[in-house]
């Protein structure tokens, strides 16, 4: 499993803000046992471009960025992936 640096940063703070600190450090914990990418200047101007491309907003477009740098599926339940390549959309 492959986790963008920036989804340690979502995940962490909507649990944090929907139910505690404790829960919030918990999920992170658990992202800890993947590979989690650092968004570097390349990663960077490349999420630009998927943003500009795909109409993105900026963590999506890092995500979808870092999915696509390491050939990765992104699965998600985020419906403003729907119809991109190689995401897979749980409902």
């Amino acid at each position: 499993m492959v986790v963008s640096a920036i989804e340690v940063y979502e995940v962490y703070k909507v649990i944090r803000r929907d139910l505690s600190e404790e829960r919030a450090l918990e999920a992170i914990s658990s992202l800890r046992r993947a590979t989690i990418v650092p968004v570097d200047e390349t990663l960077a101007l490349e999420a630009a471009d998927v943003a500009l491309e795909r109409r993105l907003a900026m963590a999506d477009a890092i995500v979808y960025a870092t999915a696509r740098r390491v050939g990765a599926t992104l699965v998600t339940a985020d419906a403003d992936f729907e119809d991109l390549p190689n995401v897979v959309l749980i409902r």
